[in-house]
């Protein structure tokens, strides 16, 4: 079976994020978490660990169980690498190449198929500049999940939902064929 590297962003979706990991381990893929400072506010270590029975780096030097850096050992063993929720913080490091955490470390060194779920609330969304990083994180050939419409964290419906755990399952399916 692939294994899967999924990488969590600082948004309340996170906990969606938990059932994908949930579903990819119980179709009995090799999975693998990697999370942002903001995403650990969000939802514990603890709870992917247990999902997937494997530690959850504590970041970029976290060395004792990576000797070469968790960027690198991870990135080597994945075949698929999804970041859900992709922030717009993360969009836009993605975008223009930085580095300054595990989780943007990784993705520059990362060389297989790249997905990207991105969440947020409405007016973020529909900013222009976050529009034009999800166009250029494109263009460098990352795979979209779309968000969707409805209700939000922030009391609002409108776009900007992260897609449902089954429709990001489907992509990765799709995307290791």
């Amino acid at each position: 079976m692939p294994e899967i590297l999924i990488g969590v962003g600082g948004g309340v979706s996170a906990y969606k994020t938990a059932a994908l990991v949930s579903r990819l381990a119980q179709d009995g893929h090799g999975v693998s978490v990697v999370m942002t400072e903001a995403a650990r506010r969000f939802i514990g270590a603890a709870t992917f660990s247990a999902l997937t029975g494997r530690s959850v780096p504590e970041g970029s030097f976290d060395l004792a169980e990576h000797p070469l850096g968790p960027h690198i050992e991870l990135a080597r063993r994945a075949d698929l690498l999804c970041i859900a929720p992709a922030t717009a913080d993360l969009l836009a490091k993605a975008a223009h190449g930085m580095a300054d955490d595990l989780l943007s470390t990784l993705l520059l060194s990362f060389t297989g198929p790249v997905l990207m779920a991105p969440a947020m609330n409405t007016e973020m969304w529909s900013k222009p500049a976050v529009q034009r990083n999800v166009a250029a994180v494109g263009d460098d050939g990352v795979r979209i999940v779309s968000p969707g419409s409805g209700w939000l964290s922030c009391r609002q419906q409108g776009a900007g939902r992260m897609a449902e755990p089954d429709e990001i399952a489907a992509a990765i399916a799709a995307a290791l064929e």
